[in-house]
């Protein structure tokens, strides 16, 4: 698990909506979670980082471990924007489940 000081990454936060698209339809975009930026840890996802922090549980396509304050707007449709770098939450494990701390695993699209 991260401690504070390694939280050196400024996140953005963001969940799907629907937004008109001018022709009666409508297009999928994403908006900021209040409150965002969050300050969060960015890991490689790799074997034993995986294994470290979330278990056995290797999700395919798994590329990066972002860990942060528990915030209850992230889901498993959440995108992470840093800089102009796009990470998609595939899986959350609240760590010693308590709500204090979350790991996202992201995949990442380039």
């Amino acid at each position: 698990m991260a401690l504070i000081g390694q939280m050196r990454h400024r996140v953005v936060v963001e969940n799907p909506t629907a937004a008109a698209d001018g022709d009666g339809g409508y297009a999928d975009s994403y908006a900021a979670v209040a409150p965002s930026p969050v300050w969060a840890s960015i890991e490689p996802a790799t074997a034993g980082v995986i294994e470290q922090q979330v278990g056995n549980q290797i999700e395919a396509g798994v590329t990066h471990l972002v860990t942060m304050r528990w915030h209850a707007g992230v889901t498993t449709k959440t995108r992470l924007t840093f800089g102009s770098r796009r990470l998609f939450v595939r899986g959350l494990q609240k760590i010693h489940e308590v709500g204090e701390w979350l790991v996202c695993s992201c995949e990442e699209f380039v």
